[in-house]
């Protein structure tokens, strides 16, 4: 599979996320920066969890403290899709390949419309957010060829 002239490349993890279009040939891909974004973490750890009380007199159980790095990234994940939702509409891009770890693929996937959905050209597994655009080049060019 090559990637398209003009078609975008997301490179995400749970707190950053880069926009690439492809200026080069399908065949030989050259990526261009469109945007960075980075995750505003607004979701804080307090000291301790939380009590609640049980049956019985001056009984307490300590409450499970949540996943604050998972629930910050499924946020970002949320932006990140109403970003290239109003994108798509906008005709700023007709395909797009999303790479970013298996967690952040399936946060993606789960804020994802049908219509949007339909032009993820692929998905690959991978963690890129701190590769030089020419070597996320390579390896999106590599993991497509293998496709």
């Amino acid at each position: 599979m090559l990637l398209p002239k003009g078609a975008w490349v997301v490179v995400a993890d749970g707190e950053k996320a880069l926009v690439l279009e492809n200026t080069g040939a399908p065949g030989a891909p050259k990526l261009a920066m469109i945007a960075r974004d980075e995750a505003d973490p607004v979701i804080i750890a307090s000291d301790r969890p939380g009590r609640m009380p049980d049956e019985g007199a001056g009984q307490r159980s300590a409450l499970e403290q949540p996943d604050y790095a998972r629930l910050n990234a499924e946020r970002f994940a949320g932006d990140l899709v109403d970003m290239l939702r109003d994108r798509l509409r906008r005709g700023k891009f007709d395909k797009v390949v999303l790479v970013a770890p298996p967690q952040v693929l399936g946060a993606l996937r789960d804020e994802m419309d049908e219509g949007l959905a339909r032009h993820v050209l692929a998905e690959i597994h991978k963690t890129l957010t701190n590769h030089p655009v020419p070597k996320i080049a390579e390896i999106v060019a590599a993991e497509l060829d293998g496709m």
